[in-house]
């Protein structure tokens, strides 16, 4: 799990952290909370809704490169402060700037200024000003784990090809699919040779949703993360692909505010080149990619929980990097990634970072992060705006999902509390069980986690004292008890092993990302929480293991490993409930509502079509063109193939009636205005 450990100053509020520095303001009885590696000379700002026109202006006249902000009493202090540098948090995208406007992102904004200028008095100065509303320093987030810690990799030659008696008993020709108990754990794994503490049923329950679906390839993850390698030869097909952009073409062909973002952006280095072998990469992003999506049934590697197969696509990964390398996105930056997810078509975000827990051991070596949602709300403003921008705007009224869902990872700090922003309210919080059902050594807990998935246990499987990478006599890797899935090491395709909440989290990703699959397929329509929801009422109850003790080693490979009884009745109550992809499946049938034809948005002398087949079972028969009272001749509709093709000739309304087969009629309604979105759903 990555994990953010930050504070902001937010005037006049008083908030605490144990790694920031706490400085009086002359001449004032406020505190400003700077934390210590706050990025010098510079501050996000959010300014109040009254300044929303002289701040466009600004921009369009200076082409969206400014110094100044053109509000006079701001640009004072700017000019005290050297700043050189006044720019929109998030770029233009044309296609979606009503919505920006509504929640009101389009008033943050980055202002670089001389790194010498003291950061207090900065702010101090900043926040006198009445037209600002918000105020926060900036600064990078941060690895939750050693990127010199690599897992065991095995190359793709190593393990295509492999023929086992167990990988013919799953049902995708994967050969490497007998490794991934996670999803199908009948008892009789290879980790359940090597190691008795396992429980035939601790799994996502893949096998029974895939009798009902594999995938589809309208359904879009955006995995925040190291970069996906977009190229690795078991998830090359299931790669989101942003079509007419192209890499080095230096043109913003969508105009989405985004050069050349054909696989999605890296955030670090805000470049469209997005990266897998900066040094300090460690594949993490490619692995959390192939339990989402690694490709099935193509003969190689592994599979994915909604990879496609049997006649099904798989859904595709959005790849929105940040970290490279030894390098890392800021706050502002990651609030950019959450925000281009959504306006790209993604509809799942998946977080394996965040803060530490508040009850993160100091000891431990952790610093504590928020322990509750006002304060994080507190201290984070811009990121739970953009995460609200996503959670309320991903997907579409008309489509599987209004709405998006955010899924994290809770924390890899053995702490009784899950971290931020996964507790917040509007979020899914994943917490890891081992393969018995017992929670994992390492997890955060607590009662803010929503579910729970397998993410593998080291210390509680592994052998005190010795590696976890061992062979055996035939010069095959044993099992490790951790999440096998996609890597990429060195720049080299393979496969690997690695623990903790952020493998679990995949996995509810990736049984979402099955669930939407389904929906879609059976014209049901759900709002994210109505959704979010549904996978919480099928997952399993499992407290019923949490009796007696749990033995495991901290840091295990040493020799002097701690060894650690862990209650396991504290853990009921604060797990939530095991993911399961085939109860989810068989329950929403009978859950949200059927779809109905979207209406719809045009500018005039465009054109657009209307597939019936995307909303409903049934053929429609007959269609009629019905204007509105104020105007005629708005459009023209033909039904040809059971597709509506629709050609707007000037602005007003109209309205189509869809007569289908079974005699029922639906409407859908055509808006026809000058910076109509062609076909752009209403």
């Amino acid at each position: 799990m990555r994990k953010i450990i930050a504070c902001i100053a937010t005037l006049p509020l008083i908030v605490a952290c144990s790694n920031e520095v706490d400085i009086m303001q002359p001449d004032t009885d406020t505190q400003v909370v700077i934390p210590t590696d706050a990025t010098p000379g510079e501050v996000i700002i959010k300014f109040s809704p009254e300044m929303e026109d002289i701040l466009a202006s600004t921009m369009t006249r200076s082409h969206g490169v400014a110094t100044r902000s053109g509000i006079p009493t701001t640009d004072e202090v700017l000019d005290i402060l050297g700043a050189y540098s006044f720019e929109p948090v998030f770029p233009v995208d044309a296609r979606h700037e009503a919505r920006t406007h509504e929640a009101g992102l389009h008033l943050w904004y980055i202002v670089r200024f001389d790194e010498g200028e003291d950061l207090h008095r900065a702010l101090q100065r900043l926040s006198l000003l009445g037209e600002v509303d918000k105020l926060q320093c900036n600064r990078e987030i941060y690895r939750a784990y050693n990127p010199d810690t690599q897992p065991m990799f095995i190359s793709c030659e190593e393990a295509d090809g492999r023929t086992t008696t167990r990988a013919t008993q799953m049902p995708f020709n994967d050969p490497e699919m007998y490794r991934q108990w996670c999803y199908i754990n009948d008892g009789t794994a290879p980790i359940a040779q090597e190691w008795a503490g396992v429980v035939a049923g601790s799994d996502a329950g893949c096998k029974e949703a895939w009798e009902l679906t594999t995938g589809d390839e309208e359904i879009i993850v955006a995995v925040m993360d190291e970069a996906v390698m977009w190229s690795h030869p078991d998830l090359a097909e299931n790669i989101w692909i942003n079509e007419g952009e192209e890499l080095y073409a230096g043109v913003d062909a969508d105009g989405n505010g985004y050069k050349d973002d054909r696989y999605g952006y890296n955030f670090v280095r805000n470049t469209a080149i997005t990266s897998w072998t900066s040094n300090g990469s460690t594949g993490h992003g490619t692995h959390v990619a192939g339990t989402i999506a690694a490709v099935n049934d193509n003969g190689i590697g592994c599979a994915g929980i909604a990879g496609g197969g049997k006649g099904h696509g798989g859904v595709k990964i959005m790849t929105l990097q940040l970290f490279d390398g030894m390098n890392a996105a800021t706050l502002a930056m990651e609030a950019r990634a959450i925000k281009y997810a959504t306006d790209n078509g993604a509809v799942i975000l998946q977080c394996s970072w965040g803060y530490n827990s508040a009850k993160a051991n100091l000891i431990m070596g952790y610093t504590p992060g928020p322990a509750t949602e006002e304060e994080w709300a507190a201290l984070y403003p811009l990121e739970k705006e953009a995460l609200d921008y996503f959670i309320h705007y991903a997907g579409s009224p008309n489509g599987v999902i209004d709405g998006g869902l955010a899924i994290f990872a809770s924390g890899n700090e053995y702490a009784a509390q899950s971290s931020f922003p996964a507790a917040y309210s509007k979020c899914i919080s994943v917490a890891a069980v081992a393969a018995d059902y017992t929670p994992a050594s390492y997890s955060n807990y607590g009662s803010e986690v929503l579910l729970s998935a397998p993410g593998g246990d080291l210390e509680y499987y592994g052998t005190p004292g010795e590696p976890d990478a061992q062979y055996d006599e035939n010069g095959t890797l044993k099992e490790q008890g951790a999440i096998f899935s996609t890597l990429v090491s060195n720049g080299v395709a393979g496969y690997g092993y690695y623990e903790g909440t952020s493998m679990a989290c995949p996995h509810v990703s990736g049984v979402a990302a099955l669930g939407l699959a389904y929906a879609k397929q059976q014209h049901r329509h759900f709002t994210s929480e109505e959704f979010r929801d549904l996978m919480y009422a099928t997952a399993r109850d499992i407290e019923s293991y949490f009796v007696g003790e749990k033995l495991y080693h901290m840091r295990h490979t040493s020799a002097g490993a701690t060894p650690i009884r862990m209650n396991l009745a504290e853990y009921c109550g604060k797990m939530g409930r095991l993911v399961d992809a085939g109860a989810l499946l068989k329950a929403i049938d009978g859950s949200g509502r059927v779809m109905r034809l979207p209406n719809i948005t045009m500018a005039p002398d465009s054109s657009t079509t209307v597939d019936i087949a995307e909303y409903s079972t049934k053929s429609a028969s007959t269609i009629e063109v019905h204007d509105s009272a104020t105007s005629n001749g708005v459009i023209t509709a033909i039904l040809e193939n059971n597709t509506i093709s629709i050609t707007a000739h000037k602005r007003g309304q109209a309205t189509i009636i869809v007569t289908f087969a079974d005699g029922q009629r639906q409407s859908m309604t055509v808006t026809v205005r000058l910076g109509g979105n062609n076909g752009g759903w209403l």
